[in-house]
C-alpha cells in the first residue's frame, strides 16, 4: 500500500515545513454554479495557492481541461511556487473530487513527491483549524516539467486496447449515465459506455466524510465492479476528472499499471463512429 493521502492533523503540524506546498484544486461541475477561485479567496488552507484545472489545460482543444504541453504546465506550476522536487499536498472544496485530477496532472508532470488532503477543506474545517483569506502570493520557482506519456491514454490508444483486450477499462461515471438510462449533461454527447468497459462510479470510493475509502474496500469495489486487479486498467469518466479519483484508488493499493483515459466520455461520445453500447456489462 502507497499513502496518497495526509491527515488534516497531519497537513497541521508540518505547516510551514520547507519544500512543503499546499495547493487547492477545487472545481465544480456548471451546473453547482460555484465559483472556486472566489471561495479560495474567501477561505482556505494557510499558505495554499489556487490551481485551476480549466486555466491550466490545452487551450487549443475543444474538449475540457485536457492537459497542456510541458512548457504551459511549467509556467504555471512554477508561477505557483512549485517546483517538481517539492512536497506538494492537494485539496478541494469537495472533499475528494477534483483534488484527484490535480494530483494525477502534478505526478504526470514529473512531480516526485504528490499527496491528497483526506477530506479536503470539509476535514479541515471541522478538526477547526485556522483559515486565511485573499488571494494568494507565492514566490516563483521553477518546475522541470516531463510529461509520462505512459500515463496517459488518447482516443486511438483505448480503441486499441477495446480491440485487443490489453487492458480494463473502467469508467467513474454514475450507473445509470453508464448504461445510457440518462442522458449526459453535455449536450451533444452519445449515452452508454464504451464495449467491454466496467463501471465503478467514483463515489463507491469515498467515504460519507469525503475521505479515501480504505485499501480493502477499494479492492473489493474493483473486484465487485468485475475488474481483474492483477491486469493493466485504463481509468475514464465523463471528462477526465472523477476518473483520477479511480486511479488515485489504485495508487493507494499499489497498483502501478493504470493510464488514464485524458478526453473520456466527452470525446468518446461525441466523436463520429466511436463504438458505443447501452445497458448492463
Amino acid at each position: 500500500m502507497n499513502n496518497v493521502t495526509v491527515s488534516a492533523a497531519w497537513l497541521s503540524d508540518h505547516l510551514g515545513d520547507a519544500g512543503l506546498r499546499i495547493v487547492d484544486a477545487s472545481w465544480y461541475m456548471p451546473a453547482q454554479n460555484r465559483n472556486a477561485r472566489a471561495e479560495f479567496e474567501q477561505a482556505h488552507i494557510p499558505g495554499a495557492v489556487f490551481f485551476d484545472i480549466d486555466a491550466t489545460s490545452d487551450g487549443t482543444s475543444s474538449l475540457p481541461h485536457m492537459l497542456p504541453d510541458e512548457a504551459t504546465f511549467a509556467a504555471t506550476a512554477g508561477a505557483l511556487g512549485i517546483a517538481e522536487n517539492d512536497r506538494v499536498v492537494v485539496y478541494d472544496g469537495a472533499g475528494l473530487f477534483s483534488a484527484a485530477r490535480a494530483w494525477w496532472t502534478f505526478r504526470v508532470f514529473g512531480a516526485r513527491d504528490v499527496v491528497v488532503l483526506d477530506g479536503g477543506l470539509p476535514a479541515w474545517r471541522e478538526a477547526g483549524l485556522p483559515l486565511e483569506q485573499g488571494p494568494a502570493s507565492p514566490v516563483p520557482a521553477r518546475f522541470d516539467a516531463r510529461l509520462d506519456r505512459e500515463a496517459v491514454a488518447n482516443y486511438e490508444n483505448v480503441l486499441d486496447i477495446l480491440q485487443s483486450g490489453a487492458a480494463q477499462v473502467v469508467d467513474a461515471r454514475a450507473a445509470d449515465r453508464f448504461t445510457g438510462a440518462t442522458p449526459e449533461p453535455r449536450a451533444g454527447l452519445k449515452s452508454g459506455h464504451m464495449p467491454g468497459a466496467r463501471n465503478l462510479p467514483f463515489n463507491r470510493l469515498v467515504t460519507p466524510e469525503g475521505t479515501l475509502a480504505a485499501p480493502e474496500a477499494i479492492r473489493a469495489s474493483f473486484q465487485g465492479a468485475g475488474v481483474d486487479l492483477s491486469r493493466p486498467v485504463v481509468t475514464s469518466c465523463g471528462s477526465g476528472v472523477t476518473a483520477a479519483v479511480l486511479s488515485l484508488a489504485l495508487a493507494q493499493i499499489g497498483k502501478e499499471d493504470v493510464r488514464l483515459y485524458d478526453g473520456s466520455w466527452t470525446e468518446w461520445g461525441g466523436k463520429a463512429g466511436a463504438p458505443v453500447v447501452t445497458g448492463e456489462p
